[in-house]
Order: C-alpha cells, then structure tokens, then sequence
C-alpha cells in the first residue's frame, strides 16, 4: 500500500509547483504521519523566501529535519516546479541538457514463489521488458530457483539481484554462483549486504566479477565519498527520497566526477517524484541504469501530463516545469 502525501507550493505571482513525498519506514525511518507533521513544520519556514535560492533552501531543510529526507524531498520538488514553471523551462533544463532522449526502464518483480515470479515475468515481458530486478535476499536457494524458473522460460532477459541489505557475504557470493551455473545474466547487485559493510560491498565486487550498486549504504554525499574511497561499488544508485532532491543532484555530480556510473531508482512513488528524478537523468546524463517503474505498479495514476510510458520506455516531456497535475485525490494507491 502506498500512502504518499503531494505537496503544492504557490509563489508570489500565483505560479504553483507540486512535489511528492514516499515516505518508507524500511528506508528512511519515515511513516506517513511523521512525513506529514515534519513537511507541515518545514512549510511554515519557508514562507517569505525566493524560490531561485533553491540550493540554499535544500541546505536549510536539512539542517532543520536531517531525519525526514522524504518530507524535505516533497517540498524541494514543489520549489524547482514552481521555480521552472514561472521560468517556462522543463524541469530538467535546470539541472543541463546533456540526455534528451527517450530511455528505458527495468521492471521489478518481488518475493514471492517461483510460480508467480514466472507469471508476472512472462506478464512484463509481453509488455516489452527485458531487464527484470528481482527482489531477493531472504531465501538463497528459493532466489535461485526462481530466477532459473525466469531465466528457462525468457533466456534472453538479464537480471539485476536486488538484496535490500539481506544477504550475508556467504549467502551472496552462493547466490551469484547458483545464478551463473544454471547460465543467468546477472548484470548487476544492488545492495546486497548490509549498509555499514563496505568492506563487505568490496569484496562482492572482485569475488563475484558482478558489478555491484550501492543504494542504502549512500543517503547523502558523504557516504557517497566513503563508498569510492573504499571502492565498494561500481554503481551509486541515486533517489531523491533517500537524501532530498539538491542532495541527490551533489551526489550524482560527484559520482560522474570519479568516473563511478550512476542508476537511478525510487521508493513508491506516481509520476511527480519519478518525473523529478527523471529529470536529473536527461539534465545530467550519465545513467547507465533506470530502476523507473513503480508508477506502473500501482494500480491507478493519480497525475496527468509529463513524461509518459510506453512499455519500458520512458518520454521525456518538453513543457514547463514537471508539466503535471494532480487528477485524482486518490489517498490510496495499492501495488499491483
């Protein structure tokens, strides 16, 4: 069940800007009447101040709620729409122009048993997608089984493992062995170890010959220093509602500059959160790796405009700001 909370921001000209808040207890330590009590306190600070000092408006959110990285992210997207939006620019020209094209998504497919791992592939599948990131972590040999129960049925589809900091360095590197006897393409292990263990993360890296994408271990740009200086992973997967949206932008900044690659991924999140990610996809470039589809798991799309689905692929849009609305109160959105 998603239970996100959409935010509007009005500047001084009447001009209005949305954002979107996905808190997830697991990640962040946030629950939706926390989101909201902390966005609520924020909002009152920010009455009075320009919208084109967003970096300095970022800084001081998270001074003011550093434990409350979805709430600060909600009200940054409402400021930069806003802010774009009376520019008439799309959101993605603030952050440059550097990947204006079209780009296409993985598609995730959770724990469950090997029978409706294959039905949900084979659904996914039909509708275009061929890179397939399986939630995995709790039961080695059932991981096994099911991405070999995929892999016989659509050989021709590549895996990424995603462990959400489930795995033992054991349980791991039998994963990724299991997954190469039976000739599975794993391209990539997203957090497989816990968040603290870098060391951990390092040696998944040269033991499995698997790239290896840091997500948990990186919620702000200091840990995003000390995961390259530890050479813990090969990829930084960025999210907004990790670390808030000026954050994220550093971040991803800075792992370019190390020659780090970058992926890109969400919590629970429609259009408005995506589309802000999106954004720093198609103003900076650099993203090897799209984890952009929870927008087509939940069961309704509570937003109109914006970039657009068509299968995996995703269009960019060229209108001002993030160019949506919210169509729906929609104040429940279930998983599909």
């Amino acid at each position: 069940m998603a239970e996100n909370l959409f935010m509007r921001v009005t500047l001084r000209d009447g001009t209005q800007g949305i954002g979107e808040a996905a808190p997830f207890p697991e990640v962040g330590g946030e629950d939706r009447p926390t989101c909201f009590a902390a966005a609520t306190e924020l909002a009152q600070a920010m009455i009075g101040q320009s919208a084109a000092d967003y970096e300095s408006l970022a800084d001081r959110l998270h001074e003011q709620a550093p434990l409350h990285p979805a709430a600060r992210c909600g009200l940054e997207t409402a400021i930069l729409d806003a802010y774009c939006r009376a520019r008439s620019i799309p959101l993605w020209q603030l952050w440059g122009t550097a990947d204006i094209r079209e780009r296409e998504t993985d598609i995730t497919i959770p724990i469950c048993s090997p029978d409706r791992t294959l039905e949900l592939a084979r659904g996914w599948y039909a509708r275009g997608f061929r890179l397939f990131k399986m939630k995995v972590g709790t039961d080695v040999e059932l991981d096994i089984r099911r991405l070999q129960a995929v892999h016989n049925t659509l050989p021709d589809i590549g895996f990424i493992g995603d462990g959400n900091q489930g795995f033992s360095r054991e349980d791991c590197l039998r994963f990724v062995s299991g997954v190469k006897q039976f000739g599975g393409r794993l391209v990539l292990l997203e957090q497989p170890l816990v968040r603290d263990d870098l060391e951990g993360l390092q040696a998944i890296r040269h033991l499995t010959g698997v790239p290896v994408a840091a997500d948990e271990s990186v919620r702000s740009l200091g840990d995003a220093r000390e995961v390259v200086r530890l050479q813990a992973a090969d990829y930084i997967n960025i999210k907004i509602m990790k670390t808030g949206v000026i954050e994220a932008w550093k971040i991803a900044a800075f792992t370019r500059s190390v020659g780090l690659r970058l992926m890109v991924g969400g919590m629970l999140e429609t259009r408005i959160a995506m589309g802000c990610s999106f954004s720093l996809v198609l103003g900076l470039g650099g993203f090897d790796v799209l984890d952009l589809d929870t927008p087509l798991l939940l069961s309704t799309d509570p937003v109109t405009g914006g970039y657009r689905y068509n299968g995996p692929r995703l269009y960019p849009w060229h209108e001002a700001g993030l160019d949506m609305q919210v169509s729906s109160p929609a104040d429940r959105m279930t998983i599909q």
